[in-house]
């Protein structure tokens, strides 16, 4: 069996993984591997064909996001909303039209899409990243952990596992974690996990000429938030939005119907003109959903104090937007957790 010997193991290339090996790196710790067990790197960020299909927006009050950004010179931009939206209440009252608080402070994007964040934090840890390489067991041993992927042997002075709590749980670990941190890992909702998102795009902005920002919000519908998605540039013209759950078991082709006429209905006939149509249901992600797939209406809870601690002898670490008492479930959460997990390892 092939062994590799490593001071720090990172599982997981989404975004609090390539956050944390980006800080080992500028502190001048070259020995480390990040393993990814998907083909590509950045986890729910993913962005085709210029839709954003997981996540897309941060806020203003986000600053470690804002600071990330800056310190990878990649722009950022608001997102649009003025003119009138469309609020659906139910399939008998007619749609309502509201006009956005042009005072109110708005989501942001990143130009080019999330996805040049990945891109920007990939490529200097490049040669430090194994993708293809699902961790299946993670072993206590004198003094370092055992990680097995696909035959190989990993010994690590640290692990830091950046997956959902509940993916992380798929994991062998000897000895067995602790009950009560495998029920909160069992209770953590991952983020994502029962999104499907739709993106549509169009020769024109067609819905800005008449007047409206392409917003429609409601709970009846085959699509309950829709949003321009149109890019920093002004000159690719999408809208973006999570379709309904209920669509999910429903044909590709009846689905798309469903949307197409939805759009049609509440923006005007020239939303069946579109250049391309792209759907991404999340559900169907082996390391993005576990087996129990649960819709979730409320906030969920995030970042369980019980994440700060280590475990395995205190050379396990959990990290990860789900563990982040900060903006849990955000890009922030995110970007903060795989800071704080980089100076816990690093002192």
């Amino acid at each position: 069996m092939k062994v590799k010997k490593v001071k720090f193991l990172i599982i997981g290339a989404g975004l609090s993984g390539l956050i944390t090996a980006n800080e080992l790196r500028e502190n001048g710790e070259e020995d480390f591997i990040i393993l990814e067990a998907r083909s590509r790197t950045g986890g729910r960020i993913l962005t085709k064909e210029g839709i954003d299909l997981g996540a897309t927006w941060f806020q203003k009050q986000h600053v470690y996001t804002s600071e990330v950004l800056s310190k990878y010179n990649l722009d950022y931009f608001e997102q649009f909303s003025k003119g009138k939206s469309v609020l659906v209440y139910n399939s008998m009252a007619p749609a309502h039209l509201f006009e956005s608080d042009p005072n109110a402070p708005g989501a942001k994007r990143i130009s080019g899409g999330s996805d040049s964040l990945i891109q920007a934090l990939s490529n200097p840890v490049a040669a430090n990243l194994e993708l293809e390489s699902p961790v299946t067991h993670i072993k206590m041993q004198d003094n370092f952990l055992e990680v097995m992927v696909q035959g190989e042997s990993y010994h690590a002075e640290k692990v830091i596992i950046c997956l959902p709590p509940k993916i992380a749980e798929n994991i062998e670990y000897t000895p067995p974690l602790p009950d009560n941190l495998k029920e909160v890992m069992q209770k953590t909702h991952t983020w994502m996990s029962n999104a499907i998102k739709v993106g549509i795009t169009y020769p024109e902005a067609f819905w800005k000429k008449k007047g409206l920002s392409g917003t429609i919000i409601g709970q009846i519908g085959p699509v309950i938030e829709l949003y321009d998605h149109c890019n920093a540039a002004e000159n690719e013209y999408s809208l973006m939005g999570f379709v309904n759950e209920g669509l999910r078991e429903e044909t590709a082709a009846h689905r798309k119907e469903r949307i197409l006429a939805y759009l049609e209905q509440h923006l005007g006939p020239e939303a069946r003109n579109y250049k391309n149509y792209i759907e991404k249901d999340w559900a169907k992600e082996e390391y993005t959903s576990g087996k129990s797939l649960k819709s979730v209406y409320m906030s969920p809870q995030y970042g369980n104090s019980i994440f700060k601690k280590s475990f395995l002898d205190g050379r396990l670490y959990f990290s990860g937007t789900e563990t982040s008492p900060l903006y849990g479930g955000y890009l922030e959460g995110a970007i903060y957790s795989g800071l704080n997990t980089a100076k816990k390892i690093l002192s």
